[in-house]
């Protein structure tokens, strides 16, 4: 089975409505690209002060990753 690497960036700040702001960088083909994606933007107005946001999550193609239903509250 094919793995992506999803690289996610999240800003915690009391001062935004929902407390955080989650971004989806970007989706690459190896754990390596994504890290480079995360030394890329040691360089960019904001990332460079919150390097501790970065979080890479691996998916692997054409499976489900949620498998149940949802309740609304």
């Amino acid at each position: 089975m094919m793995e992506v690497y999803l690289l996610w960036h999240t800003h915690v700040d009391d001062k935004l409505e929902s407390g955080e702001d989650v971004k989806l960088i970007g989706v690459y083909s190896t754990i390596y690209e994504a890290n480079s994606a995360i030394e890329r933007k040691r360089s960019c107005q904001g990332f460079m002060d919150h390097m501790d946001g970065f979080e890479i999550s691996t998916y692997t193609l054409d499976k489900d990753c949620w498998s149940e239903g949802f309740v609304i509250q």
